[in-house]
């Protein structure tokens, strides 16, 4: 077997282990923790799709991330209020909640993405910046919807057959729905618009001299990304119970964007190892000291310098990479 996929395989065979490790060690922390990695996994692989194959550096995709948690938590609040939303009562079904978050974030990142994309370098940076932090006040200021303190979410969404209150349940739901998005991903690199995609990162004059539009292809990408980025969102707010503008602040890209480094860019299961080593440097380092963040740095530099590729590029070597 491809040392690629044999890692990959390990990862995943891993994954669904999780709960049967923390039932024999009698450590329901370990499914916990495993919940959230799976979820910022899920978010980063999205932002990679742009960041890696398209070579967009974007700062906002926290605004998207936010986005999906605030549907979550809303509609949950204009339920419990009895009250409702243009005439809709609301529902507390995943299978309407999710895929609404997915749309509200994919909406916003055509908007975003329609001006942002006129720009390109530290401009593109930049804008995306100011739109995730435009967001993340005007959050702030949703007083009825908690403002700066969030939102409490009384109960989880629910699913036919399922019970997503247990946390081995929700944690294996989170899972497979994180699997179906890297598959997604997967086909969309591996597709012609993928190919396209990477071509405008490779040379962008030659793609437009061969008749492709940048900001067609561009534009889609960024908006499947902000859908995927929205489904974390929403995920994170039933996995908390709690949905709050931290969300949508810039620190928050700022973490996805440090798994991707870490893991690998364009990859797509880059940001999954590298999501993992994140979360785990986190939950080791602020055992010691609040400032973690300064034993981070020096690793991600480490990393950058020595392993160019991230974690995964180093694990499957540069001939398995793509």
């Amino acid at each position: 077997m491809n040392r690629k996929y044999f890692i990959v395989a390990l990862i995943f065979v891993i994954l669904l282990l999780v709960p049967l490790i923390a039932n024999v060690s009698s450590n329901s922390f370990i499914t916990s923790m495993a919940t959230r990695f799976v979820i910022y996994a899920l978010a980063a692989v999205s932002l990679d799709l742009v960041l890696g194959y398209g070579a967009l550096i974007s700062f906002g995709h926290a605004a998207f991330f936010g986005l999906g948690g605030y549907v979550v938590a809303i509609v949950g609040f204009q339920m419990d209020a009895g009250s409702t939303t243009l005439g809709w009562v609301g529902s507390h079904s995943a299978l309407v909640i999710w895929p609404l978050a997915m749309l509200v974030a994919g909406f916003v990142g055509l908007l975003i993405g329609f001006l942002s994309l006129r720009t390109t370098g530290v401009q593109f940076i930049m804008i995306t910046l100011a739109f995730a932090q435009m967001l993340y006040f005007v959050l702030v200021g949703l007083v009825v919807y908690g403002g700066d303190d969030g939102l409490s979410i009384t109960v989880r969404n629910v699913l036919p057959g399922l019970d997503l209150s247990k946390d081995t349940t929700f944690y294996y739901v989170c899972l497979a729905l994180m699997a179906a998005w890297v598959w997604v991903c997967r086909r969309i690199v591996n597709s012609p618009f993928g190919m396209v995609l990477r071509g405008f990162k490779q040379n962008e004059r030659r793609n437009i001299n061969l008749g492709y539009a940048p900001m067609r292809y561009k534009l889609t990408a960024f908006v499947i990304s902000a859908a995927g980025t929205g489904l974390a969102g929403a995920l994170w707010a039933n996995y908390a119970l709690y949905a709050s503008p931290d969300m949508a602040a810039w620190l928050k890209s700022g973490d996805f964007m440090a798994m991707i480094v870490l893991g690998g860019m364009g990859s797509i299961y880059g940001p999954i190892l590298g999501a993992a080593v994140y979360l785990g440097l986190e939950q080791t380092l602020t055992a010691w000291t609040e400032n973690w963040m300064l034993f981070l740095g020096p690793i991600l530099i480490l990393v950058v310098l020595y392993a160019k590729r991230g974690l995964f590029g180093w694990l499957v070597g540069s001939k398995n990479y793509d």
